[in-house]
């Protein structure tokens, strides 16, 4: 089995299980209870804020734990928006995660505010020009994600960040797939609020954090013991914070090294393809990309089809989004980017582990002009 499926899910790391461990056993208090074992277990969830906020370039006061990005998306975008109203309208994308298209639909329906879809390149870019002209003075929030779980596009979020703040707005990135491969410092993306998931980056499924800078407001999307200093009610994940805290260490100490070792190993990925299915299609930006992402369209196939060949060959890998998975229509990432109904539904989504090797990318490529051959054979009996 090959696993090419990295931008659904990533295996937890040795090194995570191991911090993580007491505090699943042994250190199992409560981090709101009053005596001794929850006392360790509320210094310990401490020392993780710190730990994060100092890799990520911020304050531990700016650190909100959450399930995951998806809670932290919601947070973001409903909370950012219902206690900072300069104006009830946002700026986002067509290409972002369904948690920001829906959070973005809920505000929309339930308390009136107009969401500005703006247009994206052939490649899946948002451009500065375009965000400027949509700014206007009632606008509260700017959300654009750093990177594409589907395409791989990189977005220009500082550049981005800039131009909001020149007009007073801030803006929100879901850095979701770009955790454990770019730099998602503060200081470097400029974001005034940013997502994280642990699952992307080495860390277990379940907890995910919100940066949000001091200065901004959040209504809370959870309410109840008042948690998260009041931003977000539950019971503290310690050792999932633990676990995040010490995979986005592996992560920043390893990342210029693994991204040129998942660059090369892409780029070969992607030349192969193309050279054995002459008509397959790149999708998302030819450079700004992922290091680990490759991801194609294959006219006169169905993406279903190719990954049922491809798993039946020994290749995990995936048709877009994980969490639209299961759904018939072409994915809302590809119909933005101008690609055809027809040809949006034959996508197919490859995203490397840093573990993987020459020989296996070999593999893949010729399991994809196999799989592409009998797909098309299939198809025309």
């Amino acid at each position: 089995m090959i696993y090419l499926d990295a931008a659904a899910t990533t295996p937890v790391r040795r090194e995570v299980l191991e911090a993580m461990w007491p505090w699943l056993t042994g250190e199992f208090g409560n981090a709101s209870s009053q005596h001794a074992l929850g006392k360790r277990a509320a210094e310990a969830l401490t020392e993780a804020r710190a730990h994060v906020a100092a890799l990520l370039g911020c304050r531990a006061s700016e650190i909100i734990f959450t399930s995951g990005g998806t809670e932290a998306d919601n947070l973001a975008l409903k909370g950012i928006a219902l206690a900072n109203p300069r104006g009830r309208h946002i700026v986002t994308s067509p290409i972002e995660h369904e948690a920001v298209l829906a959070s973005c639909d809920y505000l929309e329906r339930h308390h009136g505010f107009e969401i500005t879809y703006l247009p994206v390149s052939r490649f899946g870019l948002v451009e500065t020009a375009v965000l400027a002209a949509a700014l206007r003075e009632d606008t509260t929030l700017v959300s654009i994600l750093l990177a594409s779980n589907e395409v791989g596009t990189i977005q220009p979020v500082a550049a981005l960040a800039a131009l909001a703040h020149a007009r007073g707005v801030p803006l929100h990135t879901d850095a979701v797939q770009g955790g454990g491969v770019l730099d998602v410092s503060v200081k470097t993306l400029g974001a005034d609020a940013m997502s994280l998931s642990g699952h992307k980056l080495g860390a277990p499924k379940g907890i995910g954090l919100l940066f949000l800078r001091g200065r901004l407001q959040a209504e809370p999307v959870l309410h109840g013991g008042g948690q998260e200093r009041g931003r977000r009610s539950g019971t503290e994940n310690v050792a999932g914070a633990i676990g995040f805290a010490r995979a986005l260490e592996l992560a920043v100490a390893g990342r210029a090294e693994r991204s040129d070792r998942l660059s090369h190993r892409r780029d070969e990925l992607i030349a192969g393809v193309l050279a054995g299915v002459p008509d397959a299609v790149l999708t998302g930006h030819p450079t700004l990309r992922l290091p680990g992402h490759a991801s194609f369209c294959f006219p006169g196939t169905s993406g279903e089809a190719m990954l049922l060949q491809l798993e039946e060959r020994g290749i995990l890998c995936s048709s877009g989004s994980a969490c639209a998975a299961g759904r018939d229509e072409p994915s809302h990432v590809l119909l933005a980017m101008g690609l055809t109904p027809e040809l949006a539904q034959t996508a197919v989504r490859f995203t490397l582990t840093e573990t993987v090797s020459e020989e296996e990318i070999r593999q893949t490529i010729q399991a994809v002009h196999q799989a592409s051959q009998a797909v098309r054979a299939t198809a025309a009996a």
